[in-house]
């Protein structure tokens, strides 16, 4: 286990910078005609919808690492020790491959189509909001134990011994104990519960229908506050500096907040389609894949700012992107059918 790095230490100008770009973007939500939408500051239009990735061009340039097929568009990959799990669309299964000889994976049949992959405690957690369920997932042995949650769980975290669902469909995040037995449900302030992550103590739930993200407090059972994600928040996840890393898929952009108390501390441009994003503890590296031009790009976060390390091709469509916590290997995957690539930066 890498030990985390300490925190950067910022001044009072960089604190007060923050500061506004925070109240900025809280209040930036408006109308087509520059006016606010519904009163809801953090409504970014009237009907709002998730962003999507941009659109690919057609691969020109040889993909990094090695490639391996997937038998369809990948939808969510996770990895864990050594083991990359891969979610393909239509299927109600998780593949299973070693990174060592990725190709021949094993297959865990599950009771519904995975939407999204997450690795907490060497298990690799599946969601799967159409089946009203998620399952965690033994990488070694492919073993599954499946967990059903009405409601549409679309992503999952754990804060000690609870395990926090984000259910999309009834905008809520259920809150099970240690035996997985429900003990409340947090909502109110949420169009869609698209994500749940935890980081320095502090819960986060993503509402991408909002394109916001909001503090989950779990001691007094409410949705704290909200902070705009940028235009269109897409994928996220969390470093070493208990941030909670967001793209922007619509404008262009990297976010960190700070998770307790919620505080947008970066605010960085990616040019060409920023769609996925996974974090290398070992490098203190997040890796964001770009659509638009078909590369996956490495920024060190230990600055006050992103900086890029790495800028690597990819096959067509890199939706998704992870890392391997005891390898650093990089793993993307296409959803226009060109597989599986693996890179050792």
């Amino acid at each position: 286990m890498t030990v985390s790095p300490t925190r950067p230490v910022r001044s009072r100008t960089v604190r007060l910078a923050a500061l506004t770009l925070v109240a900025g973007l809280t209040l930036a939500g408006c109308s087509d005609d520059g006016g606010p939408v519904s009163g809801d500051s953090l409504q970014v239009v009237q009907d709002p919808e998730r962003a999507e990735p941009a659109e690919s061009p057609a691969t020109d340039v040889e993909p990094a690492g090695e490639v391996v097929p997937a038998d369809g568009n990948v939808t969510a990959l996770a990895a864990s020790g050594g083991t990359l799990a891969v979610a393909v669309e239509g299927e109600n299964a998780v593949q299973l491959h070693d990174l060592a000889e990725p190709g021949d994976p094993r297959t865990v049949s599950l009771p519904g189509e995975v939407a999204s992959l997450r690795t907490i405690d060497d298990r690799i957690v599946a969601a799967m909001p159409d089946a009203d369920a998620f399952a965690r997932i033994d990488p070694d042995s492919g073993e599954a134990r499946t967990v059903e949650v009405d409601g549409g769980p679309a992503a999952v975290a754990e804060r000690g011994d609870e395990t926090l669902v984000a259910l999309r469909d009834d905008q809520t995040v259920q809150v099970l104990d240690a035996q997985d037995r429900p003990t409340r449900a947090i909502g109110g302030e949420l169009y869609s519960a698209d994500d749940v992550l935890v980081a320095d103590g502090g819960a986060v739930v993503l509402d991408k229908l909002r394109t916001a993200a909001f503090s989950l407090d779990l001691d007094d059972d409410a949705i704290g506050e909200g902070l705009r994600a940028g235009q269109g928040a897409a994928m996220a996840d969390t470093d070493e500096f208990g941030r909670v890393l967001v793209t922007d898929a619509r404008n262009g952009a990297l976010l960190a907040f700070d998770a307790e108390p919620l505080l947008l501390r970066q605010h960085h441009p990616v040019e060409g389609g920023a769609y996925g994003v996974a974090y290398d503890a070992e490098r203190d590296v997040a890796w964001v894949t770009l659509t638009e031009r078909n590369e996956v790009v490495g920024y060190s976060m230990r600055g006050g700012q992103p900086e890029e390390k790495f800028r690597l091709p990819t096959v067509r469509q890199p939706n998704s992107v992870t890392v391997d916590d005891r390898t650093s290997q990089v793993v993307v995957g296409s959803a226009a059918e060109e597989g599986i690539q693996v890179i050792e930066p």
